[in-house]
């Protein structure tokens, strides 16, 4: 498909030299920027989990980790 762009000349100018150094066309260098943006868009209706810690160990002793100002003079101290 053929389209037209309003790039800035400064990026359009280092983008054609990259593509030139990786021996490969300007259409190209785009068309895989443009896909790596895509594929980095998180998917509609994608569920989001939070990384949760499975190891050993826990709060430090004394803390009880209901209370915020517990834990934030904790970790002045």
């Amino acid at each position: 498909m053929k389209t037209t762009l309003n790039l800035n000349d400064a990026l359009v100018t280092q983008a054609k030299t990259l593509a030139a150094q990786q021996r490969t066309s300007l259409t190209r260098l785009i068309e895989e920027g443009l896909q790596l943006r895509l594929n980095a868009v998180p998917k509609r209706g994608a569920a989001r989990s939070l990384p949760v810690f499975h190891g050993k160990g826990g709060l430090a002793p004394g803390l009880g980790g209901l209370s915020n100002k517990e834990m934030l003079d904790a970790a002045d101290s």
